[in-house]
């Protein structure tokens, strides 16, 4: 799955440095296959004790130089290259950009009991992808503040930069997209990297 994803944006044709986050013991000691990939271009960072921590650690080992960051999940590794060109032209216009798929299927919140308190509108309803993709000062400062303020941590970047006013605009993701977490996932997963393979 990293591997697939890494190679996603290292086809990419506006992809700079790549730097893949890790667990601590990991990027101390990387398995052979992703050794023998680290150059310039790739790095490795040391992950945190949540999302936010390991994406903080990937930022500041970013080298200089580029503008825009683009911040993917791993778990992720059918992401497309026309969902980079997306998030990263609305990145380059100066704001925070999510890819989206508008939600099918019906929504309810309940309550602890599991009784349903009521039907949420659908209608303005997105489920969020990455990649997301930010102005690198932006994301710095966002990071920077949740730090300092002691925030709770956010499930996404893109909450960071919500919560200084930053303007996050949702952009088209795709189906196939998928975050695999389940059992499920990984048997789709491998369906979809065979039909990738069939003539």
């Amino acid at each position: 799955m990293l591997l697939r994803a890494i190679r996603a944006f290292a086809r990419h044709p506006r992809v700079g440095p790549i730097v893949v986050v890790l667990a601590p013991a990991l990027a101390d000691s990387p398995p052979d296959w992703l050794r023998a990939l680290l150059s310039d271009r790739l790095l490795l960072a040391a992950g945190g004790e949540e999302r936010q921590e390991s994406v903080a650690n990937g930022l500041q080992k970013l080298p200089p130089g580029p503008s825009l960051v683009l911040v993917h999940d791993a778990a992720r590794p059918f992401v497309a290259a026309d969902v980079i060109d997306r998030v990263l032209a609305v990145a380059a216009r100066g704001a925070v950009a999510v890819p989206g798929v508008p939600l099918a299927d019906t929504v309810k919140e309940t309550d602890t009991a599991g009784l349903v308190v009521r039907t949420v509108p659908r209608e303005r309803l997105v489920a969020i992808q990455t990649p997301q993709a930010f102005p690198r000062a932006m994301l710095e400062t966002a990071h920077q503040r949740a730090k300092s303020d002691g925030a709770p941590a956010a499930t996404d970047d893109a909450s960071l930069c919500e919560r200084l006013g930053y303007p996050v605009r949702v952009v088209a993701g795709s189906a196939w997209n998928i975050k695999i977490t389940t059992p499920e996932d990984f048997a789709l997963a491998e369906a979809l990297a065979g039909a990738e393979t069939t003539p």
